[in-house]
């Protein structure tokens, strides 16, 4: 069997406005890697198309350890979620090059 090893990806849809700001405040709070995707979206506030500049949505994927998913997603809630749309949940996920993560 081949080894894994647990961690936790960490996904993130929010408006592209903030998408370096996010990038940032991950990596200073020890994110190693992540993967950003332009996406289309709707919930409980609209739907955001993207059809212009404001109104385009980014999803950040992250897998790190569990502590540094709990700091990331605490600190957009606290910084960024009562004033940008924001989604976010948790995945258990096993990895095969823990290093990367």
């Amino acid at each position: 069997m081949i080894p894994k090893h647990p961690k936790t990806l960490l996904v993130i849809a929010a408006e592209a406005v903030i998408e370096k700001a996010l990038l940032r405040d991950a990596r200073e709070r020890g994110a190693q890697a992540w993967t950003v995707s332009e996406v289309r979206s709707a919930g409980r506030e609209g739907q955001r198309e993207g059809a212009w500049e404001a109104d385009r949505t980014v999803e950040i994927k992250l897998v790190c350890e569990p502590e540094v998913a709990d700091a990331i997603a605490g600190h957009v809630l606290a910084e960024y979620a009562a004033h940008y749309q924001v989604a976010m949940y948790f995945v258990p996920v096993d990895v095969l090059r823990p290093d990367r993560f």
